[in-house]
C-alpha cells in the first residue's frame, strides 16, 4: 500500500527537524540498550532517529489513528531494518505499564494535549526512577502565530497574533463556513490555549524535577530580538 506524499514530506521535514530539537534541550542523550518512550509521536520521525541509534525499544504512542497508521506502514516500507525496535500504538498513555521506560521524550506535542496535567502524571509513573525526559515544543497559544496556522482560512493568510485579537466566537464561526465538520471551540483545532505562565505552573506542580528549561532557543535573529522584548514584563507571554 503506497503512502501519502504529504505525510512523507511531514515525515522528511521532521527528520531534519530532529537535530535542532536536541540542540534546544542541551545536546541528544545515548540511547544504546534503553527502552524509549515518545508520546505524541505523530508520523513517528524521532522515533526512527532514536531506533537507528541503538535504542533497544522504542514505543510510539499518538490519538490520531492515522498517523500511526502511516508511521507502521512508513516502517514496513522503509525501515524494515528497525521493525523489531520500534512499536507504535494508537492509544492513551494510561494503558502503558509503569515504570517501564528509560527516558521519555514528545517532540511538538504538549500544545495540542488537552489534559495535560494528567498526561504529565502519567509520564511520571511511566519512567524509571531517576531518568529523564526530554520535552520540547511550540508554538505556544500566546505568540504570533500560536494558531499553528489553523485559523488562517479565516483572513486567507497569517495574522500575527490574529487568534487572539479577534473573538473566538468569531473565528469559530468563519471556520465553520470552510469546514464539514463543525466546531464550537479553539480546543477542537487540536490546541490547549495553554500560556507561558500556565506551562510552568504544570511543570511546578507534576511532581518533576526541571533540570533544564528555556525558551525563545534559537540562533535566528527574530527569537533574539523576541528575547529582549520578553524580558519587559507584560509582553514576555506574547513574545515566548
Amino acid at each position: 500500500m503506497s503512502l501519502e506524499k504529504a505525510d512523507l514530506e511531514y515525515f522528511d521535514r521532521g527528520k531534519i527537524e530532529n537535530p535542532r530539537f536536541w540542540s534546544r534541550l542541551g545536546g541528544e542523550p545515548s540511547f544504546e540498550g534503553l527502552k524509549v518512550l515518545d508520546v505524541g509521536c505523530g508520523h513517528g520521525s524521532i522515533c526512527v532517529d532514536v531506533g537507528s541509534k541503538g535504542a533497544k525499544k522504542v514505543f510510539g504512542i499518538d490519538t490520531n489513528e492515522r498517523l500511526i497508521k502511516f508511521a507502521k506502514k512508513n516502517v514496513l516500507q522503509n525501515y524494515a531494518h528497525l521493525k523489531n525496535n520500534l512499536d507504535f500504538r494508537c492509544c492513551d498513555i494510561s494503558d502503558l505499564p509503569e515504570d517501564e521506560f528509560d527516558i521519555i521524550l514528545s517532540k511538538a506535542s504538549f500544545e495540542h494535549i488537552l489534559n495535560l496535567d494528567k498526561v504529565l502524571h502519567e509520564m511520571k509513573k511511566k519512567l524509571k526512577t531517576g531518568e529523564k525526559m526530554y520535552i520540547g515544543f511550540g508554538p505556544l497559544y500566546t505568540s504570533p502565530y500560536g494558531d499553528h496556522g489553523r485559523i488562517k482560512a479565516v483572513f486567507h493568510w497569517s495574522i500575527p497574533w490574529g487568534h487572539l485579537i479577534f473573538p473566538e466566537s468569531y473565528l469559530i464561526k468563519k471556520l465553520n463556513k470552510h469546514r464539514r465538520e463543525k466546531i464550537t471551540s479553539i480546543y477542537d483545532l487540536g490546541l490547549n490555549k495553554l500560556s507561558l505562565a500556565e506551562y510552568k505552573t504544570l511543570f511546578c506542580n507534576s511532581g518533576l524535577h526541571v533540570s533544564y528549561f528555556r525558551v525563545n532557543v534559537s540562533n535566528n535573529s527574530i527569537s533574539r530580538l523576541f528575547s529582549l522584548i520578553r524580558r519587559i514584563p507584560f509582553l514576555e507571554e506574547y513574545f515566548s
